[in-house]
């Protein structure tokens, strides 16, 4: 029994009570002021979210649009296929993650197990192809090739294939017209990334987990135009998912169709032809290496001079875009990226670095006349040049006597420039520069375009090099570390320039000077670089953006936005240098080291320019270059470890020429055979129901364009390094 007063708990159970009613009521005042954010100050946003749970979406993908050529002809377009897909989703709900399904779909399919399975397998850093590098949550191709009666399996088998689907699907297609593959400058599609759909949600071009991206050419550049709009129906369902309603429907839009300044009949052309000479090369044996010419890759460029558009660009090796429709298999994609490939996927027309050569001395020209030397001013031409114990050749130790720069570009006389190079860098200093040296070839070298990307309308364009005192600078802060640790003063070649280099490789010396105004040494250009100021030296001087897109025309054919072409600046010389340098490389082509390559020509009517170009890399085989003009078009040609300019490249370029213009040995033109003599103009005809009316294209006859060559004429083919470059 208690011995506390009955008073004293009095005041003790009341505290108590208190304590328990603020309590309660502190609980109810939180309960309450919860329930008031819930559904009074967030209750329409929940509102929302939960009808969406009862919303389920069918998308229906947009018809990718075509990419066509200049006339119309489909470079790219869409087939329609039995597709087999697989959803993982489905797939990873069952005990085996579904390899039972697998094997059977396997069998019907006339497929291994294992090949079906590494088609739905996702990619990782350590996953080799084939896989999915799309989202997983998208339904996964396993084959674009089903039959019919494979087809009809699957659905009417539907119990022994749950998670499996076939159905007719708009596939991506290359059809290759007139023989003209154009791999690189068309490019191949890839799933779309959930990494890519979480960057693009919030842009005006969002991605749907269907979707296929460009990820190279102008099925990357143009893929927001060409991939249109999906179509997306919402439905209203009950917590069973039985359809209750349709909420809203948004209709499919077409992708628009690309219309391209290639010309399929010249591309296939340029094609055929650059792995004609590229073959030709192999089988001539350089003297210098004491074996054949490798001949490994090459590149061609076909341009408009007027515009900058591009009308053909070849890169070879090339590959087929179709080995990635419906997924790539391990074989092709090791036979596209392995260390033995040669990297096919490469476009070197716009990403083949290399020195130039002699079709650098137009730079030079120029750089010359700038700083001072009349163009017509008389030049030693002797058979070598020495600084100090050094002696730089010319090409076979051929002199001249005194010359003009005129007369030294058409017959590419090395000394020449040598000794204007020679003579500014000591002008700037020498070994000692001064604060603010002219460094004209260098200078010119911008200005002309190069040591930047072109803008050309295609990705991942390289800049190449023009190596002036900034770029010596940063090269030696680079590589000053592995140049002192292998360098030897007396050691290999190798060792001895990485001692020098370590010492002094900062400097810009008289030897870098006259290498470079004859494009050898660390100078590097592309061929899109040199068709570029090709085509300007024909137009008069004006520097266009090259470019491949030429229209974007909308998916109903009622909207055409033209892409119009666009300069990016002037070459730096006046009419009457450019009229000098024209009239000089005019001589190339009539009298000097291109001649014996345009026997027959017509130049009263179709006056032709050249320069060839034979670049000497360290470790290689020489680089051929062979860069021309018309008043219309600009061709440039490269083939890698090929020989001499107009020996290699020289009868490949004559007979593209021949195919456009329509002529023979004799000069004489038939405008039937003739494929485009001049650029076109006009955009292909577009129908009332947004279709394009495209021409029937024939695949190149090398037989009957090939000349032959006339009475007394030097035959086309012949020894690669029989002429002077």
């Amino acid at each position: 029994m208690s011995n506390i007063p009955e008073t004293g708990r009095t005041p003790r159970v009341r505290i108590r009570l208190v304590v328990i009613q603020v309590l309660v009521f502190s609980l109810l005042l939180t309960l309450g002021g919860r329930l008031w954010y819930l559904q009074i100050r967030n209750g329409q946003e929940y509102t929302d979210e939960a009808k969406n749970n009862h919303v389920q979406q069918v998308v229906q993908p947009a018809v990718r649009g075509a990419i066509l050529d200049a006339r119309g002809v489909p470079l790219a377009d869409n087939e329609t296929r039995l597709v087999v897909s697989a959803s993982r989703t489905e797939l990873l709900k069952m005990k085996d993650d579904g390899r039972g399904v697998l094997t059977r779909l396997a069998d019907v399919l006339g497929m291994k197990p294992q090949e079906v399975m590494d088609k739905v397998r996702l990619c990782d850093a350590k996953t080799p192809q084939p896989c999915w590098n799309g989202s997983p949550y998208q339904p996964i191709p396993v084959t674009d090739e089903a039959t019919t009666q494979q087809a009809l399996q699957i659905r009417e088998r539907a119990e022994d294939f749950p998670g499996i689907t076939a159905e007719p699907t708009a596939v991506r297609r290359y059809p290759s017209p007139a023989k003209a593959n154009a791999a690189q400058v068309l490019g191949y599609l890839s799933p779309v990334t959930d990494e890519e759909i979480t960057e693009a949600q919030d842009s005006d071009s969002p991605y749907l987990r269907s979707d296929q991206v460009g990820r190279s050419g102008l099925e990357r550049t143009y893929d927001k135009e060409l991939r249109g709009k999906a179509g997306v129906t919402r439905y209203e369902v009950d917590n069973l998912g039985r359809v209750i309603g349709q909420a809203r429907s948004d209709k499919a839009e077409a992708g628009a169709s690309v219309v391209t300044s290639i010309d399929a009949r010249v591309q296939n052309v340029a094609e055929y032809e650059l792995n004609e000479a590229m073959k030709t090369a192999r089988k001539e044996f350089d003297k210098n290496t004491g074996e054949n010419y490798k001949a490994d890759s090459g590149a061609v460029v076909v341009m408009e001079a007027g515009t900058g558009r591009v009308v053909a660009m070849a890169s070879l090796p090339d590959y087929d875009p179709n080995s990635w429709v419906g997924g790539i298999s391990g074989k092709d994609y090791a036979a596209l990226t392995g260390k033995k490939s040669n990297f096919p996927l490469l476009n070197r027309a716009i990403q083949g670095q290399a020195a130039p050569g002699s079709i650098f001395k137009v730079i030079s020209s120029t750089a010359a006349v700038n700083a001072g030397y009349p163009f017509d001013g008389n030049y030693p031409c002797p058979s070598s040049y020495s600084i100090g114990n050094q002696v730089f050749k010319n090409f076979e130790s051929q002199g001249y006597g005194d010359i003009t720069i005129g007369k030294a570009l058409e017959v590419s006389c090395d000394t020449v420039y040598y000794g204007i190079a020679h003579k500014e860098w000591q002008k700037d200093g020498g070994n000692k520069p001064k604060a603010h040296p002219g460094d004209w070839f260098f200078r010119t070298a911008h200005q002309f375009g190069l040591g930047k990307e072109t803008g050309i309308d295609l990705p991942n364009e390289v800049s190449g090099r023009v190596p002036d005192r900034q770029w010596k600078e940063n090269f030696f802060k680079a590589n000053k570390a592995a140049w002192c640790k292998q360098g030897k003063k007396d050691g290999t070649y190798v060792e001895k320039i990485a001692y020098e280099n370590c010492l002094e490789g900062d400097k810009l010396r008289a030897g870098d000077s006259v290498n470079y105004s004859i494009g050898q040494g660390d100078t590097l250009v592309t061929p899109i670089q040199m068709a570029t100021i090709y085509s300007a030296i024909s137009n008069g001087g004006t520097l266009y953006d090259p470019s491949v897109g030429k229209a974007i025309v909308s998916g109903d054919g009622k909207t055409v936005r033209e892409i119009r072409p666009k300069s990016h600046g002037k070459l730096p010389f006046t009419g009457d240098t450019r009229d000098r340098i024209d009239e000089a490389l005019a001589g190339v082509a009539t009298r000097g080291s291109a001649a014996w390559r345009f026997g027959g020509w017509p130049q009263d009517r179709i006056p032709m320019h050249a320069k060839t170009g034979t670049a000497e890399v360290y470790g290689k085989q020489t680089t051929s270059w062979f860069a021309t003009y018309t008043k219309d078009y600009s061709i440039v040609m490269t083939i890698s470890q090929g020989g001499t300019g107009s020996g290699a490249s020289g009868p490949a370029v004559r007979n593209i020429y021949n195919a456009i213009y329509g002529l023979d040995a004799t000069g004489k033109q038939d405008l039937k055979r003739a494929l485009l003599p001049k650029p076109q103009k006009a955009l292909p005809s577009i129908q009332p129901d947004g279709s394009i009316d495209a021409p029937a294209v024939k695949p190149y006859d090398p037989n009957s364009r090939k000349p032959s060559a006339p009475p007394g004429e030097q035959p086309l083919a012949g020894p690669l390094t029989s002429r002077r470059d």
